[in-house]
């Protein structure tokens, strides 16, 4: 490390070297940014406390030695370890808001951001409650709150008390524990009674070969968040034999399937799945009707 210290100097050198340094070890991008560059703005800014969008007058200023090695440090461990920058700053951005995360939840990425941005529009209407099914960080329910629903009830339901702990810690961030609240459920088994006029699920779909060609840096997340049986469908095959038990009649169920699209459309031929479009990137999320949803 001495040698790198003694030859970099500035706050822009850091993160020129940082982002060389990841092209070489061939990093992958996905977590928040995409590209070598932005991932190292988001390391080099985390260690030296400045936020992300660094003004051009700092780019030339010079770093004392422990602001350096404290750099170095996080850089260099983003390399070695291939622990996904959110991980490391324990910050991640979902639709304009920052959440803590831990390598007990996924990390944010889901494109349903741009729908709750939109307000869901012009699927839903009078919205009173909302389930947000395999919740995590809470950043689905927490954004719906605060930018689509804001007079709405939102049940934020995992699996994981482990990830239940991380979503109560975003709700108290955000001062929502009146009207966001965390519910451990496997799915819906513990939610019996209840209907909601919107159901929003970013559920568990890689499938076993996806899985197993996956990137070192998906290591680090939490497998149950990822892995969904051979073809990716384990819990979507569950959401649809039920979600029209917690739908009203005018509810609207939204669910994101990733790379699973194909076999789902394959499986299940005639359910008139409506494939929503995204303006900034992403695909494989569907929208259903109660109403067209099967009735069991």
């Amino acid at each position: 490390m001495e040698p790198i210290i003694d030859e970099l100097h500035t706050l822009g050198d850091f993160i020129r070297w940082g982002a060389s340094q990841f092209n070489q070890a061939q990093l992958f991008f996905g977590h928040g940014t995409e590209n070598a560059i932005d991932e190292s703005v988001v390391l080099v800014s985390h260690a030296l406390h400045l936020s992300r969008e660094i003004p051009d007058i700092l780019w030339h200023t010079r770093l004392t030695y422990s602001e350096k090695q404290s750099v170095l440090e996080l850089l260099n461990k983003r390399v070695r370890e291939r622990i996904p920058a959110p991980y490391l700053t324990h910050e991640a951005w979902f639709a304009n808001l920052h959440f803590f995360v831990d390598q007990r939840v996924l990390i944010p990425r889901s494109p349903i951001a741009e729908l709750i941005m939109r307000e869901f529009e012009p699927w839903v209407d009078n919205v009173k409650r909302v389930l947000d099914l395999c919740t995590g960080s809470g950043c689905i329910a927490i954004a719906s709150a605060i930018h689509a629903f804001p007079n709405a009830e939102i049940d934020a339901v995992d699996v994981s008390t482990e990830a239940l702990e991380v979503a109560q810690q975003n709700i108290k961030i955000y001062g929502l524990e009146q009207r966001v609240h965390t519910v451990h459920s496997d799915l819906f088994s513990n939610l019996a009674g209840i209907h909601y006029d919107l159901i929003i699920c970013n559920p568990p779909y890689v499938d076993a070969q996806e899985l197993q060609t996956m990137p070192a840096e998906y290591q680090h997340e939490p497998r149950i968040g990822l892995e969904a049986g051979t073809d990716g469908l384990f819990f979507v095959k569950k959401l649809l034999r039920e979600a029209a038990q917690y739908l009203t009649p005018q509810g609207v169920l939204i669910v994101e399937v990733g790379l699973s699209k194909a076999s789902l459309v394959e499986q299940y031929p005639d359910v008139p799945f409506l494939w929503l479009d995204f303006q900034y990137g992403g695909e494989g999320v569907f929208l259903l009707t109660a109403e067209q949803l099967p009735q069991s």
